[in-house]
């Protein structure tokens, strides 16, 4: 078909007008944003350790925002609640995202029927703090380190067990990496509440176990149990002399643990900024900071390009321990 010339300019006038009103609306919002108050949906029950951390950096956040955060608790089905109300919100900043890694890494292995894409219905903006994890270990355990586990658990063999907070979690990833990295056999045993293996630790029902260093710590401290190792990427204060997982085993690698923010996905870049920007102001700023580090969490803050490359790392971190641990998917 043969195209008259002159109708070249009103062609090219006609498609940067199309073009132009499919991006207008997201100009508008990142123009006037924001103009109205911004929701965090979250799986975090009310009351509850995550729900404290993001009342504390939503406070901050809409500080610096010129609009107050809200929350929005909507748990259930395992973080896919809050997840697919996001991913269904508009792209404008309006409804964020606060979640555990559940969705956008570990459940992508564990369901069955995962059509979730966090990279396609979400956009990372940043994590924004992990919770300080210890492994723990009765009083009588004859090792003192990973090392000295690692030596007993080979000259008795699928005699130990360890506690974690449940199949697929944090804990259980982490145990099931140190099994395969160190080429040794120790049962697992899923709880469903951390308060309660730490009562069997104590109380010699079970000899070891994963567990936030929060409810741990009197423990510890009174010597009713011991410490082993910090299962995150530096050491703790209150035990600078412990060392970390990743020290103690060489190849280790630390799943996910911490806690992110998303957004719908296709967010506007403008939009992704601003958010991001003015939520590390909030995670930098020295009282928000002391009250996330009081409630045992240790702030992070990547970008956004960095978040997502991590949470992809993740994702085939999680895929390898799985398949090497033979984990069933749970749904």
């Amino acid at each position: 078909m043969k195209i008259n010339s002159r109708r070249m300019p009103v062609l090219a006038a006609a498609m940067a007008a199309a073009s132009a009103a499919t991006l207008a609306p997201q100009a508008v919002w990142a123009q006037g944003f924001p103009a109205k108050p911004v929701r965090m949906v979250t799986e975090f029950v009310a009351g509850s350790g995550g729900d404290a951390l993001l009342r504390v950096l939503v406070a901050g956040m809409g500080t610096h925002l010129g609009q107050p955060v809200i929350i929005e608790n909507r748990a259930g089905g395992g973080g896919m609640v809050a997840a697919e109300a996001v991913s269904r919100a508009a792209p404008d900043g309006y409804t964020l995202l606060g979640a555990t890694p559940n969705v956008p890494v570990v459940r992508v292995h564990m369901a069955k029927n995962h059509t979730f894409n966090p990279f396609r219905d979400l956009t990372p903006i940043t994590d924004l703090a992990e919770p300080a994890i210890v492994i723990i270990a009765h009083p009588s355990l004859p090792a003192n380190n990973l090392k000295e586990l690692i030596e007993l658990a080979k000259r008795e063999p699928g005699k130990l067990s360890y506690a974690s907070s449940g199949i697929g979690s944090t804990h259980h990833l982490s145990g099931e990496q140190i099994k395969m990295l160190a080429a040794i056999n120790i049962v697992h045993v899923p709880y469903k509440a951390l308060a309660d293996s730490i009562r069997d630790v104590v109380s010699g029902v079970i000899p070891l176990a994963f567990n936030l260093s929060g409810p741990a710590s009197p423990m510890i401290k009174a010597g009713k149990i011991k410490l082993l190792a910090i299962n995150n990427a530096r050491r703790l204060p209150a035990w600078p002399e412990v060392m970390t997982t990743v020290e103690q085993i060489p190849g280790y690698e630390l799943p996910p643990s911490g806690t992110g923010l998303f957004g719908p996905g296709n967010l506007p870049a403008e939009i992704l900024k601003r958010v991001h920007g003015d939520t590390i102001k909030a995670l930098n700023d020295p009282e928000v900071k002391a009250k996330i580090n009081a409630g045992g969490f240790n702030t992070l803050g990547r970008t956004p390009d960095e978040f997502a490359a991590l949470l992809k790392r993740q994702i085939d971190l999680v895929g390898r321990i799985v398949k090497t641990a033979g984990i069933q998917p749970t749904e």
